[in-house]
């Protein structure tokens, strides 16, 4: 269990800054509670993670839901009755997994796959300029054309280079620096840098460079540009973050057409990332894809109910 734990530590770390960020805005851009993005966070690392077969899948709150969820909440009538659609759509994903439907990932076409990866990372690298000038009025993880500020995804960037702020556009340049320079120069140089991840050291530096500048008002990153994680006081305030189900509209078909909705997107969703990762694996390992339907079944009933 622990044999690659020099590896998987410095790794799990740079997961954890990069899914932070991803998972308020995710809730953010859905129109959802901030909390609830660092509860589906949660859940799909440690539940998914724990019940998956996937040796390099990370779970958690899904952009691509972004759209339905922020519509759903609305149609439904508010934030509890949406999550009994969310703890039924899992249950489904667990019955697509009994059904083995998980097999359909097989017939997947290889341009289906390299489209689909082709077409995130596209969309990743336009919705990351306006972030990487420091221009942030839309949320990190609102990946829709059109944005929950009003604007679209051209729009946006013609905005940011109009909005420049020198400390955030300094410290993304300073993390790209270090990003590339790790991976094409330093690990060829020695073993040292290889144990050592270079995103964790980028974003080490961001923070060392936020604390020595913090207060330049030139040079500095306003507090508007710091992520701002929901923090409980106390265990009683901790409970009033949570939001449970309101099954009492459990026979309201809009539920139900909405589960349905949630647990096809998220399934196809997840089996085509299960084959794409499969695809990027050097070792070429093979994803179950019906234990990984089980899995996010489970996680997506747990994080309803949560």
């Amino acid at each position: 269990m622990f044999k690659y734990i020099k590896n998987d530590l410095p790794a799990s770390i740079v997961v954890f800054f990069v899914a932070l960020p991803l998972c308020l805005g995710i809730a953010l851009a859905s129109g959802a509670p901030l909390f609830s993005g660092l509860i589906a966070g949660i859940v799909g690392g440690i539940i998914v993670g724990t019940l998956s077969g996937s040796q390099i899948g990370v779970s958690g709150p899904a952009a691509g839901l972004a759209a339905i969820v922020l519509t759903a909440i609305g149609t439904l009538g508010g934030f509890e009755n949406f999550l009994v659609a969310v703890v039924l759509g899992g249950l489904i994903q667990i019955v697509f997994s009994i059904l083995k439907a998980g097999v359909i990932a097989y017939y997947f076409p290889s341009s289906v796959i390299k489209g689909m990866l082709t077409g995130i990372g596209i969309i990743i690298i336009l919705k990351q300029i306006p972030h990487f000038f420091g221009y942030d009025a839309d949320p990190e993880g609102d990946f829709a054309f059109f944005q929950v500020d009003g604007e679209n995804t051209f729009s946006e960037i013609l905005n940011a280079i109009n909005s420049i702020s020198l400390g955030a556009t300094l410290t993304a340049l300073i993390g790209l620096g270090i990003l590339i320079l790790w991976d094409r120069v330093l690990t060829q140089k020695s073993k040292v840098f290889k144990l050592i991840q270079g995103p964790l050291v980028a974003v080490i530096m961001g923070i060392v460079y936020f604390a020595f500048t913090k207060g330049d008002a030139v040079w500095g990153i306003s507090a508007e540009h710091l992520v701002k994680v929901p923090v409980p006081d106390s265990l009683d305030s901790l409970g009033g973050l949570l939001s449970f189900p309101n099954f009492e509209v459990v026979g309201n078909p809009e539920i139900w057409i909405t589960a349905f909705t949630i647990a096809l997107v998220a399934s196809l969703e997840t089996l085509l990332c299960v084959e794409a990762t499969d695809k990027l694996d050097p070792y070429k390992r093979t994803t179950p894809t019906n234990k990984e339907l089980m899995a996010q079944g489970v996680g997506n009933t747990i994080s309803g109910f949560l």
